[in-house]
């Protein structure tokens, strides 16, 4: 059996998530943090903070892992819950004080180091990888979309 033409683009994106993973963590730890806690801590920044469902979704962090991750930061006195205005069953999780103080110390430093791998490719190069994996995103989406409706 030939293989599918697309598995050469499934190996490729794999690496470059891999090798994305492996050069953003090295300086996310140097930081003090892990990745999933800086996930939370950037989502959350300059937010008025959000719901964990809602902080789920935006992160990709799974339930059970989310929960332990928040509460390692809340542990630290990065981020609090409080009872949701709308829904009083509900939590928001927002950045405390010293959490604004880290997200501002923190983001810009990771945007500056994660640039220095993006600046090896020229602003062309940029937009059409950008448009090529949104219109991959936008391709599974229609997959998964079409998946839920023959079920």
């Amino acid at each position: 059996m030939p293989s599918p033409i697309f598995l050469p683009l499934l190996r490729e994106l794999a690496s470059a998530y891999q090798s994305f993973e492996i050069y953003s963590a090295a300086h996310i730890r140097s930081l003090g943090l892990t990745p999933p806690q800086f996930d939370i801590v950037a989502t959350l920044g300059n937010t008025p903070g959000m719901s964990p469902k809602e902080l789920g979704e935006k992160t990709l962090i799974t339930k059970g892992t989310l929960t332990g991750v928040v509460d390692r930061l809340a542990d630290k006195g990065l981020v609090r819950r409080i009872a949701s205005p709308s829904d009083g069953r509900g939590q928001i999780v927002q950045l405390t004080r010293p959490g604004e103080r880290l997200f501002a110390r923190i983001f810009p430093a990771h945007l500056a180091y994660m640039e220095r791998a993006f600046a090896r490719l020229s602003p062309a190069e940029l937009a059409g990888m950008t448009d090529s994996l949104r219109r991959l995103r936008a391709a599974f989406a229609a997959a998964h979309s079409d998946e839920r409706e023959a079920t």
